[in-house]
């Protein structure tokens, strides 16, 4: 007996020592983003901000010596314009006080690289030099799909409290599976909605001037479906305040916003699973829904190994910690 109990602690403490170590490695995983991210800001910022402000200057020299022309003719005045048009598309304006700020200080730079990892890609920023555009190649390269692992490994996280606890208190109610979980993927989307949608739009439409509410929610809906069309890009105007806390800011909004789509993805697939929705599209199932069917003919054709007569199976089950799976989920749901 005092064998069994020091096997049974051990096994938990096992199980805590391991819960524990996930933990501490998604802790990693978040902070190494984090570095990236601003070891990126940092090479941008180092390469393109020379490159910005010599043209910069090349424009004022040409504002000045256009205007100090007594006759302006067509060619002068085409080539004048030329080099005001190529310089916008860089994000350097000739108008007086557009350009104030710069485009590749750290905040911006930062701001950049979250755009660039995450594949939003507005535009609005682009590198300005050979050495920028080949080093944008190779920071996307490796943080594209690092950015990706994060964001799976953080939702993974989150299935539990968010999508298997939710699903498995509305069963516990009395609610049928397959009703259950579609109540608890229309509660979630309606969350996901209200938090990163409209109350985003509202933040968005009080502190940017010139944007409606509809266009804060253009907004949102363009940068968490990644599509990036870059007509709206927050933190543009010039003399804005507290411009780098606010692109900070922006830049926490996209990666939840992004995880949380994500997770609703997710959702979506396993409640597809289970409505047969994915089979009657001839679509793959969810990859732990398959393990789960993997598993079910190995229980069936041995059952005496869970045979009740064991008392250290029986007495170890009872104390040994509920894992996320053994909760009621998706996966566990009879497909019918």
């Amino acid at each position: 007996m005092v064998s069994r109990s020091a096997d049974v602690r051990k096994r938990v403490k096992g199980d805590m020592h391991s819960v524990s170590r996930s933990w501490l490695l998604l802790t990693g995983f978040i902070l190494f983003y984090v570095i990236y991210l601003l070891l990126g800001a940092l090479v941008f910022s180092s390469i393109e901000r020379p490159v910005e402000d010599r043209l910069k200057s090349d424009m004022e020299a040409l504002k000045q010596g256009f205007l100090n022309q007594s006759c302006v003719n067509a060619t002068a005045l085409e080539q004048f314009l030329r080099k005001v048009l190529t310089a916008n598309k860089y994000g350097v304006s000739v108008l007086r006080n557009s350009s104030t700020s710069s485009n590749w200080d750290l905040a911006s730079s930062m701001f950049f690289a979250n755009t660039l990892v995450t594949t939003v890609g507005y535009g609005h920023n682009t590198p300005l030099s050979d050495a920028g555009k080949a080093f944008s190649i190779l920071y996307a390269l490796i943080g594209v799909p690092f950015t990706m692992l994060v964001l799976t490994a953080c939702v993974q996280r989150l299935m539990y409290p968010l999508v298997y606890a939710p699903v498995g208190v509305l069963q516990r109610t009395g609610m049928d599976p397959r009703p259950a979980t579609a109540v608890h993927f229309t509660l979630l989307m309606v969350l996901v909605m209200l938090c990163f949608f409209v109350a985003p739009a509202a933040v968005f439409s009080a502190v940017e001037v010139s944007w409606s509410f509809l266009d804060a929610i253009y907004f949102c809906f363009i940068s968490l479906c990644t599509i990036g069309l870059g007509d709206y890009v927050p933190g543009e105007q010039p003399g804005q305040k507290y411009r780098p806390v606010y692109k900070v800011a922006i830049m926490v909004y996209l990666f939840v916003g992004l995880m949380m789509m994500y997770l609703l993805l997710r959702t979506f697939h396993r409640m597809a699973d289970l409505h047969g929705l994915t089979n009657f599209l001839q679509l793959p199932h969810c990859e732990e829904a398959e393990l789960d069917d993997d598993r079910e003919p190995i229980i069936e054709d041995e059952p005496e190994r869970q045979s009740p007569a064991s008392p250290r199976l029986t007495e170890e089950g009872a104390t040994k910690p509920l894992e996320p799976g053994s909760q009621p989920s998706y996966n566990t749901i009879n497909k019918g």
